[in-house]
């Protein structure tokens, strides 16, 4: 009785892996699009758009991911099989021109990354599983001068000038 109860426990051991869903990604090939708010006349904060296709090698389709982005760290919505978007705001002031990584990690890189925020550092140690690059040109906040003001200085150039004109005439 007692060997058939341990050859049933190491069946059960052994069969205990293949039944276990692990969700991390080996070996990741990413895609990435990304977008970025270039003009700053027509909108009140900067956005940042990333779209990843993520394909594992290991053939892993259920990913739960996280970004980190800028020290703060947010869930990775799925759009598709394979594929996430990620996206954030904040005020032009900042978010000025520049290169911004942002850290994808699954959920036993996203729980570490919290364990060591807890502890007091700021997570930069743990290793993502990709990461991308984002890189922001700035905003253009429009040209110095308005078209309006220029228009206006040009028409009242063209009065003094036909004005002086008439006058030097008229003398």
């Amino acid at each position: 009785m007692a060997t058939s109860t341990k050859i049933l426990a190491l069946a059960v051991l052994a069969v205990l892996p293949l039944l276990m869903n692990a969700s991390t990604c080996i070996g990741p090939q990413v895609t990435s699009n990304v977008y970025t708010t270039s003009e700053a006349s027509m909108s009140i904060s900067t956005v940042f758009v990333v779209e990843v296709a993520v394909k594992c090698n290991n053939g892993e389709k259920d990913l739960l991911l996280f970004a980190d982005v800028n020290g703060h760290m947010v869930p990775a919505t799925q759009s598709g099989t394979g594929k996430f978007q990620v996206s954030w705001s904040d005020e032009h002031k900042k978010l000025p021109a520049g290169t911004y990584g942002v850290r994808f990690f699954d959920e036993e890189g996203y729980n570490a990354v919290r364990k060591e925020k807890r502890s007091g550092t700021d997570g930069s140690t743990v290793t993502p599983i990709f990461t991308v690059n984002v890189k922001h040109s700035g905003t253009w906040t429009g040209p110095y001068v308005q078209t309006e003001f220029v228009a206006t200085c040009v028409a009242l150039l063209v009065w003094y000038m036909a004005y002086r004109s008439k006058s030097f005439l008229m003398s």
